[in-house]
């Protein structure tokens, strides 16, 4: 089989996943965001090893998994208070080191706490800007999924994709100068742009008819979250091809054939989340 042919099967199903587990429920949503994060963890501890690293593998992917489910129960049920357990499990990283008789122990506790931050953290964003409250203590009436809006979280992922898709497609159209060489040579200042004029306006069109009924509020907050999206999703992509190239690796991982792993699908969303949701908050409760 083609690469190509890989490319596009893989790529096929994995939007048709990714779109069905957002529209399903709160629950489906929950656990991709609790796949995503374990499998992501998994490469980037895997990839921490090239750069003699020791980190807690096990621990972490745990510390990652529990703050994804805790996250969402917390949120979901109102009983954000309980959110506050996690925090000693993080700590306890400090303590884990001392019996652990590894090398470089200062590398090792960063390491860990640093992959639970770069993936579980935007997922746990993701879940607490857009997992409903309360929905738990109403699913004997079945009637939850009314305040649950697949629409806004699923957009994200659509602005990413557009302003990649956009960038990569005006980069070799127009594509002349180059962005930042020394980290992705293939980038260029021509796609970068592309991409965030496609982006934003996409944000505006969708904002302003799929995700209200022509709200001009709607639109122009979709639009700034767009062009949010765009920069700091292109200083996502950066930031990943610095660490893989520092190791000297081209992917980080195999799990999407013709894709590479987790890390290489969702670095511009890891990076471009904490960014997007603060946007989306602060500016949702100015122009609404």
């Amino acid at each position: 089989m083609s690469n190509l042919a890989q490319r596009l099967i893989t790529g096929s199903i994995f939007v048709v996943v990714l779109v069905g587990c957002i529209w399903f429920s709160p629950w489906t949503l929950m656990l991709l965001c609790l796949t995503v994060t374990i499998l992501g963890l998994h490469e980037f501890y895997k990839l921490s090893r090239k750069a003699n690293a020791d980190p807690m593998h096990a621990y972490g992917l745990f510390l990652g998994g529990i703050t994804i489910i805790g996250s969402f129960l917390a949120q979901s049920s109102g009983a954000s208070q309980y959110f506050l357990l996690l925090i000693p499990l993080l700590f306890l990283v400090f303590f884990i080191e001392l019996f652990r008789k590894k090398n470089n122990p200062l590398a090792n506790i960063a390491w860990t706490i640093a992959g639970v931050i770069y993936v579980a953290g935007p997922m746990v964003l993701l879940l607490v800007a857009f997992t409903p409250k309360y929905f738990i203590e109403r699913l004997a009436g079945y009637d939850y999924m009314e305040s649950y809006d697949f629409k806004k979280p699923l957009m994200f992922f659509m602005l990413i994709w557009i302003s990649d898709s956009m960038a990569y497609v005006c980069g070799r159209i127009f594509g002349k100068h180059k962005l930042w060489e020394r980290i992705s040579p293939k980038k260029t200042w021509e796609g970068f742009i592309g991409g965030l004029l496609f982006c934003g306006a996409t944000g505006y069109l969708l904002g302003w008819l799929w995700l209200s009924d022509h709200n001009s509020g709607s639109a122009i907050t979709w639009m700034v979250i767009a062009v949010v999206v765009s920069v700091t999703g292109m200083l996502g992509d950066m930031v990943e091809s610095l660490f893989k190239r520092s190791i000297d690796v081209k992917d980080s991982g195999t799990i999407l054939p013709g894709h590479g792993g987790i890390l290489d699908r969702f670095d511009a969303l890891f990076l471009s989340v904490p960014f997007a949701i603060t946007t989306y908050w602060i500016l949702g409760t100015i122009l609404h």
